[in-house]
């Protein structure tokens, strides 16, 4: 009976030992109809595939500021989050006044950038002819709303009164039927709102001159410059320059160096596989990667030391 026991109790071991060793990963994304799911579920693939004895899996979230908050609880091995975001979570600003939290950056992905758009109509050609109009800022609270106010201010031509904050979609079709001026819309270029939009009417994309926004880039050192190559919309035949906020993946400032350092390489060595998620994945890479608004974490600096 006694022999009878251990046994059974070593092929109870046996069988649980392979479940026990296997790491799981959670990565906080956005919702499913976000660039944050369709690239965060395209990077739990990899890290599945890539990486031995690990399952990684993208969860649908309320983006940047919830990714963050759990990532730092520790719900989350992973996050999604706009450059902007990452910043104020790491200096206790903003959305997280007085709240540090323990984060550290993995990667800067790709450019998410202010687009603001309007149509040969409303005679409207540059940043300072929006004095007086009405404005489509995006979602309310929305980093592109944030943005966006930010942006009029330096320019002079914010007016609260004339301030609108509808979804991208209701934005565009507020300024196709003239209920709006100009669309706000934060995101990688071409965005499908603005394609819409371009389809439907003579779209004008408006662009920043880089002396006129200088002191708000300073002020905000996570914005950077941006230029839409020309074509990037039908309507649109020249370069525009606008503001990025750009797309990074973070963790927690104490996690463990060689799983970061793994899922880094299981993500930067095959994204050639990613560009085949989505056509953004692209602009993803290990030259851009560490144009991060805060300090890598040093199993993400150890992956981009050895490139």
């Amino acid at each position: 009976m006694k022999h009878a026991t251990l046994l059974a109790a070593a092929l109870a071991a046996a069988v649980a030992l392979p479940a026990a060793a296997q790491q799981r990963v959670s990565i906080g994304t956005g919702g499913t109809g976000g660039l944050f799911y369709v690239i965060g579920a395209g990077m739990a693939d990899l890290i599945t595939e890539h990486m031995e004895g690990t399952t990684a899996r993208a969860e649908v979230t309320g983006a940047s500021v919830e990714n963050i908050r759990r990532t730092a609880a520790g719900e989350l091995e992973m996050g999604f989050s706009s450059s902007s975001t990452l910043y104020e979570a790491a200096t206790g600003t903003g959305a997280f006044e007085g709240d540090p939290q323990p984060v550290a950056a993995m990667a800067y992905l790709y450019p998410a950038v202010l687009q603001i758009a309007t149509t040969q109509g409303t005679g409207i050609t540059s940043m300072a002819d929006l004095a007086g109009h009405r404005i489509s800022m995006g979602p309310p609270g929305s980093n592109a709303a944030v943005l966006a106010e930010r942006l009029l201010q330096a320019y002079g031509v914010y007016d609260e009164n004339n301030a609108q904050y509808l979804s991208y979609s209701e934005g565009v079709d507020a300024l196709t039927n003239g209920t709006v001026d100009a669309a706000v819309v934060l995101a990688g270029a071409p965005v499908a709102a603005l394609i819409d939009l371009d389809a439907r009417a003579d779209m004008v994309l408006l662009g920043v001159d880089e002396a006129s926004v200088a002191g708000m880039v300073q002020e905000y050192p996570f914005y950077q410059l941006y230029t839409i190559p020309a074509g990037t919309y039908p309507d649109v035949t020249g370069d525009t320059l606008v503001i990025n906020d750009p797309a990074t993946i973070f963790t927690r400032q104490d996690a463990d160096p060689a799983l970061v350092q793994g899922m880094m390489a299981a993500v930067f060595d095959h994204l050639d596989q990613l560009s085949q998620v989505h056509g953004v994945a692209r602009l993803i890479s290990p030259e851009t990667a560490v144009n991060v608004p805060i300090p890598l974490h040093p199993g993400a600096d150890a992956y981009f030391a050895a490139q």
